[in-house]
Formats: structure tokens, C-alpha cells, sequence
């Protein structure tokens, strides 16, 4: 076959994703019909606040899942079935507050990982324009550009876990100093509950709505904070949930356990911002050593040399 039937079939493929990559892309932008509908149904069941609707093909991620879903799925298992860990990742998940599954995490994974297989490639090729001979270096380091790219996706799930808990703890003291003021005003637990969540927004008043949402539908609210005393990775609001369950089992004063949490919260939040100040005094040294000294001591010492070298026959 001559080079321009060549060209032709491989325009006439591309133009054919182009079209099935334009088609995919068009149906997933169509609003749903709950989308549609949901804003007029006045009867659903709300905990403090209309939610927002969540369009679950909207974002990127899932545009490529629609897309290339078969090959992204056999992908996202054969991670699965390498690195293993569900249990763990779908609690992290849980902790980070993300809406997603451990193979939704698998395949956002394989696109990482692709990326990251893009860029080595692409300087593969650079380098064979300079460099003929390593093809092998640049496969290779395709290889390890691909896997950097799955490990990076983990770890960016660890670091969303963290930065929750951290908002989670900054705003725990004044959802339980609210909470205490509103039992100690005389509403029960669930009312309390319910007028903090309805006036607060953030991760743990989110925590706090699922808890809501769990006891109108009939559990029981000393099952509820304990259920979230299990879930949360954290220790000051594990024994917040369980001091809650515990005093509603047993009848203890419930404002004078939230004033005490709260209370250890901040001091806890004191603690840590003591042990940080102490770790920074080592690394505010080292422009006081390496910059602030070395000018000091030149020019304690520059006169004298100057003075020397004049007096020098």
C-alpha cells in the first residue's frame, strides 16, 4: 500500500474517534431527569439544608470512563488484583469524604498513571531525536513514570485525608460548645442536633447530618454516634461520639460532656501549636546562622584586615 492510502486510513480512524469521542461527550453533558425533576418535589426528606444535586458524569474522570470504559475497567482490576488494600482505601475514603468507590479510586489511578506515562513518553521521543540508541532507557522509564503515576494518586488520598481531619478538628470546638448550649437550653439531643447542623456548614457538621439522617430514619442515637465513633479516624471525635452515646444510654448531663470535649479539643489544639513552634525555633536558625552571622562576623573582622594591609610595608 503507497504512503497516501496509509494517510487516508489513518485520517478516516482518527476522524472516527474524533465523532465517538464528540457523541460520548455530548450524551454525558445532557441533564438527567433527576436533575430535572428532584427541584420540584417538595416532599423528600431533608436534614437542615436543600443538598445539591450531584451529576455523577460531569466531572472528567467520568467523561473518560464513559469514553473508554471497558479498557479503564480491566485496567483499574488489574491494580486492584497488584496492589491490593480495598478495606483500607474504601475507609480512607470514608475519612477524606469522597462519594466514591475503591474501583471508581482504581480507575482514577490508571489515568494518573497514564499521564504519567504521557510525559515520559514524550520525552522518550525528544530523546530519540538526539539519542537513537535508547529506546530501552525511555521504555523503561515509561514504565516507572507509570507507576510513580498510580503510588501519586494514593498518596494524594492520604494527603485529602489529612487536610479534612485538620478542618475537622479547627471547627470541632464550636460545634460542641453549640451543641452544649443548646442542651443546656433545654432541647433534647436530636433537636440540638438538628438546629447546629442547620445553622453550621463544614466536614464534621456534614458527619453530623449523615448522623441526623441515620436516627429519623429509626436508629437509635447512642447506635449512631457510635457508628460514627467507629468510622471517624480520630481520636478526639471518636470519644466525642462515644461520650454522647454513653451519656444518652445512661442519662449523664450532656452539656457539661460537650463543654469538657471542646475544652480538651482546645487544649489539644494548644499542645500541637506549642510542639510546631518548637520545631520551627530549629529551622528559624538557619538564616540566623547561615546569613545573619556570617555578614556579622565580616564586618567585625573587615576593618581589621583593611587596617593590617594599610599598615603592611
Amino acid at each position: 500500500m503507497t504512503p497516501a492510502v496509509w494517510g487516508a486510513l489513518l485520517g478516516a480512524a482518527a476522524g472516527g474517534g474524533v465523532l465517538l469521542v464528540a457523541a460520548r461527550v455530548r450524551m454525558i453533558r445532557r441533564p438527567q431527569l433527576a436533575v430535572r425533576v428532584l427541584p420540584y418535589v417538595r416532599d423528600l426528606p431533608q436534614v437542615g439544608r436543600t443538598p445539591q444535586l450531584r451529576v455523577a458524569s460531569s466531572s472528567p474522570t467520568s467523561a473518560a470512563a464513559g469514553v473508554f470504559g471497558p479498557l479503564l475497567r480491566s485496567a483499574a482490576d488489574a491494580v486492584e488484583r497488584v496492589l491490593g488494600g480495598a478495606t483500607s482505601v474504601r475507609r480512607r475514603l470514608e475519612r477524606a469524604g469522597l462519594d466514591k468507590t475503591v474501583h471508581e479510586l482504581r480507575v482514577e489511578q490508571v489515568l494518573w498513571g497514564v499521564v504519567g506515562f504521557a510525559l515520559a513518553a514524550a520525552w522518550g521521543v525528544l530523546r530519540m531525536l538526539t539519542a537513537p540508541g535508547s529506546g530501552v532507557t525511555s521504555l523503561l522509564v515509561c514504565g516507572v513514570a507509570f507507576v510513580v503515576g498510580v503510588l501519586a494518586r494514593d498518596t494524594y488520598l492520604t494527603s485529602q485525608v489529612r487536610s479534612r481531619e485538620r478542618r475537622i478538628l479547627a471547627e470541632f470546638p464550636t460545634l460542641a460548645e453549640l451543641l452544649a448550649l443548646a442542651v443546656a437550653a433545654g432541647e433534647g439531643p436530636v433537636a440540638a442536633l438538628d438546629r447546629v447542623v442547620r445553622r453550621s456548614g463544614g466536614e464534621l457538621s456534614a458527619d453530623l447530618a449523615r448522623v441526623l439522617a441515620e436516627i429519623r430514619t429509626g436508629e437509635p442515637v447512642a447506635a449512631a454516634f457510635d457508628r460514627m465513633a467507629s468510622a471517624t479516624g480520630l481520636p478526639l471525635v471518636a470519644r466525642f461520639a462515644q461520650g454522647i452515646a454513653v451519656a444518652v444510654e445512661r442519662g449523664t448531663p450532656l452539656a457539661d460532656v460537650l463543654h469538657a470535649q471542646a475544652a480538651d479539643v482546645r487544649e489539644a489544639g494548644r499542645r500541637e501549636l506549642i510542639e510546631t513552634a518548637a520545631r520551627k525555633e530549629v529551622f528559624m536558625m538557619v538564616p540566623v546562622v547561615f546569613l545573619v552571622l556570617p555578614i556579622t562576623v565580616l564586618f567585625a573582622f573587615w576593618p581589621g584586615v583593611v587596617g593590617l594591609h594599610l599598615t603592611t610595608p
